[in-house]
């Protein structure tokens, strides 16, 4: 395991929660995969997910997710946030499973 993911995976999820965008999509790899577990890929490139995010932080301008736990072993890294789209809004817990390659995150699958 290395620790650099485990920083990366903090540097973006700080990122994320600043909605900082161009520092958040620069964490992860150009032909970086976005799925849900098990499933079909929504986004295969990191200007999708750059698009999918513009779009979110445009849409839930408070939104924060809040780690609840993160285990590391090998390449993987996972967390366990709870999202709050807003004060009083809308909450929900997700699991995000980051696979890296060469220091930056090169596929992500929700659980939620």
């Amino acid at each position: 395991m290395s620790n650099s993911n485990l920083i990366v995976a903090q540097k973006q999820l700080d990122a994320y929660n600043a909605q900082d965008l161009d520092t958040y999509v620069s964490y992860f790899t150009e032909d970086c995969i976005v799925s849900g577990l098990n499933g079909t890929p929504t986004e295969t490139s990191r200007d999708a997910i750059k698009a999918r995010y513009t779009k979110a932080f445009a849409t839930f301008p408070q939104n924060k997710a809040w780690l609840k736990g993160r285990v590391a072993v090998g390449n993987t890294v996972i967390d366990h946030e709870l999202v709050v789209r807003a004060s009083g809004g809308e909450e929900f817990e997700i699991i995000a499973i980051y696979t890296f390659r060469d220091g930056l995150i090169a596929r992500v699958d929700f659980a939620k």
